[in-house]
């Protein structure tokens, strides 16, 4: 078992790199952005009329050690202006012997167009805006590389430890039937890290997608969309999902990312402020992780998501 769990860490490092040019994993992997949006885009912050917070985790329930971890926080509030936007997360994120921790801050500057548009009253609120977000926080990378036990190698004799700022900006374009993103997360990449031995590109994300009524009853909603991930030096990645919404009160969703996984979404809404979600990954055959499991649990104040 030890070997097993040796060769799978020692993939995972060589994956990422050595000491002098990591390319770790910098923002946790969903099965569906749509219901972390504020860690993909600070565009997002302030969407909502009312503040919503949601916590998460991933990987927890995984047989394979070594395999991706997280577990984080978000809120989202608009201020009690409908310009302006705020948020926030802290995100831990393990994988191998790799742990980082990302504190961070988001704001955003939203310019509202018409409102008046046919719209379900159970539908969560969609408005027509043109938001711009920046986003700042602190990165703490640590990389336990003795505990690899590799010998006679100067790139595995010490541990890596740094502290990374980071900063990024986004742009969210949102209407009534239809969505489309653009953002990257840390335009700074490693240049103020305290530890100069560490090289984390910078990703770039676009995304788009349409809310699409099934019946002139408009009590089912279908929502398919596409995310598009870039990294210097790694293969783009390209994640495809559908889900289907039923007046807010169910959820079931499917996604595919490319060379990875086949996701699965199951939601529901526990009460008329609560509202959770389970989610699956299915790793594909190039995929080392066979599987992963995950859930989010969500509060949004005031009229909650819908009737």
């Amino acid at each position: 078992m030890y070997n097993i769990r040796l060769i799978f860490l020692l993939l995972i490092v060589l994956i990422q790199g050595n000491s002098f040019s990591l390319l770790g994993q910098q923002t946790p992997i969903f099965a569906n952005y749509n219901y972390n949006p504020i860690i993909l885009n600070p565009a997002h912050a302030g969407y909502y009329e009312t503040t919503d917070i949601s916590v998460f985790t991933r990987g927890y329930f995984n047989t394979t050690d070594g395999s991706p971890r997280d577990l984080g926080a978000s809120f989202n509030t608009s201020f009690r202006n409908e310009h302006q936007g705020f948020g926030g997360s802290v995100i831990s994120d393990e994988i191998g012997v790799t742990k980082t921790t990302h504190i961070s801050l988001a704001y955003a500057y939203k310019i509202h167009f018409d409102k008046n548009f046919n719209r379900p009253i159970w539908w969560a609120y969609n408005p027509h805006i043109l938001s711009f977000g920046i986003t700042g926080g602190l990165l703490s990378y640590n990389e336990n590389l003795l505990d690899l036990g590799i010998t006679n190698d100067p790139n595995f004799d010490h541990n890596i430890n740094s502290s990374i700022p980071t900063l990024g900006i986004g742009i969210l374009y949102n209407r009534e039937e239809a969505y489309i993103g653009f953002s990257v997360p840390n335009l700074l990449g490693t240049s103020l890290a305290s530890d100069q031995d560490i090289d984390l590109q910078n990703v770039y994300y676009s995304y788009a997608g349409l809310r699409l009524f099934t019946s002139r009853y408009q009590k089912l909603l279908w929502n398919p969309s596409v995310l598009f991930k870039y990294t210097q030096g790694a293969p783009a990645q390209i994640d495809f999902n559908s889900t289907f919404n039923y007046k807010n009160s169910i959820e079931l969703g499917f996604g595919y990312r490319t060379n990875t996984s086949i996701n699965y979404i199951l939601g529901f809404k526990l009460s008329n402020h609560f509202r959770f979600l389970y989610q699956f990954n299915q790793g594909v055959r190039s995929s080392p992780i066979k599987s992963s499991h995950g859930i989010v649990l969500s509060y949004r104040f005031g009229n909650g998501f819908g009737n």
